[in-house]
């Protein structure tokens, strides 16, 4: 006899579980992770230009966010490290989010108090301490999220965290610029930071987990102050190396190694090879593997010679990433190779902004359409994506994301036929922003149920952490794909059976930049065409893993309701 299937939730019992105390806490968490990151670059940056600040200048100020590529380099340590008061008081995860809450508040009004041509390396100091600050709010608050997420699932508290994280970029990008121009960046800033507020509203709102420090077992080894202090000092430099290697190639950024150069000149050349979008990939992808390989190295007990401080290291920052091996043993590699390659068809379209320019568009159009409406089509698309997962499981969510974030970049193809047709750029923005709200919410949900009990921190940290890693990398080339293809096309090359869709361009779209380029503005065309339906190609990789998955069992009902 056999087992009858669950029957499908209903459309309330899928709706019910958003109705908690802390889904609304989630949604707080996630808007103050969403707005410390919008504020210390994006908003920042046009600020110092309207003050006159070179770009030169205002990319310096990257470094600001170098630290949430590197999150998970001290995500461990978040994890045991108690606050003195705070942790007592509110708990382990509570302490730390109301103390790095407090930071950014604080970090914000900081700024919003300063002049930028007067005070700018204080400025800038402080926008580099509110990226930590910030990145570690989020490991913090992501491993509550994990451990909250008991009988209601990863996905109910996914789209929670993704509401709130997709609303706050959408209020720093726009209510600061428009406060700006009557009242003042200093106000616009002094806002921004009584906003944070609701990330404290959240914290108060959450409810503690069951977070177990685990202790250090050191066996039988006496300490020795004079030589492990030396170790120490050998081992953390050895992993400050790493982390900036790593950073150098995530964020294709050497600014922190400029003091190795001999000469200006010298950085120069060194930096244009490096940031290139031809060569770029080659130095960026060794960076990081070489520095993953120091920092597991920096981390590891020294060969036959047991110490105290390897073995604080090795059961702080290894055992967690071998913890996940062991678990999963060789469905690990599949699981990583799917989360890598989830959402790759989106992280390729990094050259939309300029595809739109080509099209014609005016760049009001660009903005209202992108920021406004696109905003409310991925809040459709999170949304969706929750639902999903309530009433029909991770497995159904994950492929479907899977389909339609790969398929969702055909109608960007499409939109190149029609030119500057603002109706048909609404519908494919509303197209992809919806595809990517739903893959997004699965993929973070996915990712949370794949984590281990006592290890949510460090273990999420390094997943989202390196997940964008292969798009980012692959993206440096998309600009490249798009103007061989052009310089192809009249000759027969692969984007030549594009060309008779597109004989009715109106007489914007794309002329300037095919004159640039010296190639027909139909042929401009149907380079961005062929390189539209290459990622939603390359996308279908995701689709293929993502029913691998499920056939071997590699995802987890955890993530259901």
């Amino acid at each position: 006899m056999t087992d009858t299937p669950p029957a499908k939730p209903t459309l309330w019992q899928a709706v019910r579980p958003f109705f908690q105390r802390k889904v609304l806490a989630m949604i707080c968490l996630g808007f103050s992770c969403g707005l410390t990151l919008t504020l210390i670059f994006d908003t920042l940056s046009v600020w110092l230009r309207t003050v006159g600040l070179s770009l030169e200048v205002i990319a310096f100020f990257s470094l600001a966010t170098f630290a949430y590529s590197l999150k998970f380099v001290w995500a461990p340590l978040v994890d045991r490290v108690p606050l003195p008061i705070l942790t007592p008081l509110l708990g382990h995860r509570r302490g730390w989010m109301l103390l790095t809450q407090s930071l950014v508040m604080l970090g914000l009004w900081l700024i919003s108090g300063l002049n930028p041509q007067e005070n700018l390396a204080l400025m800038a100091a402080i926008a580099v301490m509110l990226g930590f600050v910030g990145a570690t709010q989020d490991i913090v608050v992501d491993a509550w999220r994990i451990e909250s997420a008991d009988e209601d699932g990863q996905g109910v508290m996914a789209t929670a965290y993704a509401w709130g994280a997709r609303v706050a970029p959408f209020i720093a990008g726009i209510v600061p610029l428009i406060l700006a121009e009557t009242l003042g960046w200093g106000f616009a800033y002094a806002l921004m930071a009584a906003l944070m507020g609701l990330g404290l509203i959240g914290t108060l709102l959450a409810k503690e987990g069951v977070h177990t420090i685990r202790a250090i077992h050191y066996g039988d080894l006496p300490p020795h102050p004079v030589t492990e202090g030396l170790e120490w000092g050998g081992r953390i430099l050895l992993m400050v190396i790493a982390a900036s290697l790593m950073g150098a190639g995530l964020t294709a950024n050497i600014s922190l190694f400029q003091f190795a150069f001999p000469s200006a000149e010298a950085y120069d050349a060194v930096k244009a090879v490096w940031t290139s979008k031809q060569t770029g990939i080659f130095l960026q992808l060794p960076a990081v593997i070489l520095g993953l390989g120091l920092m597991f190295l920096a981390c590891v007990p020294l060969p036959k010679v047991p110490t105290r401080p390897g073995a604080y290291l090795r059961q702080t920052f290894v055992e967690p990433i071998a913890d996940f091996f062991k678990r999963y043993e060789n469905l690990a590699g599949l699981i990583l190779a799917t989360i890598c390659v989830y959402r790759l068809a989106d992280f390729l379209l990094n050259i939309n902004g300029a595809f739109y320019v080509d099209l014609g568009f005016d760049l009001a159009v660009i903005g209202e359409v992108r920021k406004i409406f696109g905003v409310v089509m991925t809040i459709i698309g999170v949304t969706a994506g929750g639902l999903s997962m309530t009433r029909f499981g991770m497995k159904f969510s994950l492929i479907t994301g899977a389909v339609i974030c790969s398929a969702s970049n055909l109608a960007y193809a499409w939109l190149a036929t029609q030119g500057d047709s603002v109706p048909a750029f609404s519908l494919t923005l509303a197209i992809d922003n919806i595809s990517g709200g739903f893959a997004g919410t699965v993929l973070i949900a996915y990712m949370s149920s794949m984590i281990s009990e006592g290890f949510a921190a460090p273990q999420y940290a390094l997943l989202s952490s390196l997940y964008a890693l292969p798009g980012k990398l692959l993206a440096s080339q998309s600009g490249r794909i798009v103007e061989s293809a052009a310089k192809g096309a009249d000759q027969g090359g692969l984007a030549a059976p594009f060309l008779p869709w597109l004989h009715n361009l109106p007489a914007v779209s794309f002329t300037k930049p095919a004159e640039t380029l010296g190639v027909s503005r139909e042929a401009l065309g149907a380079g961005y065409m062929l390189f539209f339906t290459y990622t939603a190609v390359i996308g279908f990789v995701a689709v293929v893993l993502a029913v691998w998955l499920i056939r071997v069992g590699a995802v987890r009902e955890k993530g259901e309701a």
